[in-house]
């Protein structure tokens, strides 16, 4: 059984590794030459904050019931904390001196208006389960909760099957971005009002 839960700051550790697979299929250049067990360690620092898990952002997790593992996380936030949220990973970067005192430089990846999904993961072993599908239809509570009405999230073009997924839960495509080398297509969907 899994349940679907909001993050606690005892979660980051798992969570971190989780996050860490979505940076991995972006290659990101800045990551290029930075040991994973550094980037583990700033990921771990930024989910254990407030502001990723609870006020400026949304982290949800998906656990196993049964060995109390975090097998899924999404993680999400209103547009106008993007910046804010970024900065807040960079500080993490720079203290452990991840990219030689240069700043994480991301691109902006959501639209104006829209509660971002940022990113959404599920740990290889438990993949195929419906754990993606059911971190999605936890996240629109969430979103009312922010007081955003649209989902915005990006969907790598070299990731077919994912898109498939946002395709099915009636997420539209909207635009296309390009987030360090790769092109994705800008997704939303409307949130019903409660």
């Amino acid at each position: 059984m899994i349940t679907i839960r909001e993050a606690n700051k005892d979660d980051a550790g798992q969570i971190a590794p989780l996050i860490n697979i979505i940076y991995d299929e972006m290659e990101l250049e800045e990551l290029d030459d930075v040991p994973d067990p550094l980037w583990l360690k700033v990921l771990r620092q930024a989910y254990s904050t407030d502001e990723y898990l609870n006020t400026m952002a949304r982290t949800v997790v998906a656990e196993d019931d049964q060995t109390h593992r975090v097998v899924g996380v999404a993680f999400g936030y209103s547009d106008e904390y993007e910046q804010s949220l970024d900065d807040i990973l960079d500080q993490y970067a720079k203290q452990s001196n991840v990219f030689d005192g240069d700043p994480l430089d991301p691109d902006l990846e959501a639209y104006t208006d829209e509660w971002y999904l940022d990113s959404i993961a599920v740990d290889p072993n438990y993949q195929g389960q419906g754990i993606g599908g059911k971190l999605l239809k936890a996240l629109p509570k969430f979103v009312r909760h922010d007081g955003e009405t649209t989902i915005g999230l990006n969907v790598d073009f070299e990731n077919p099957a994912a898109k498939k997924l946002y395709d099915r839960d009636h997420f539209i495509t909207v635009g296309i971005r390009q987030i360090g080398d790769h092109l994705y297509f800008h997704m939303q969907k409307e949130v019903q009002v409660a």
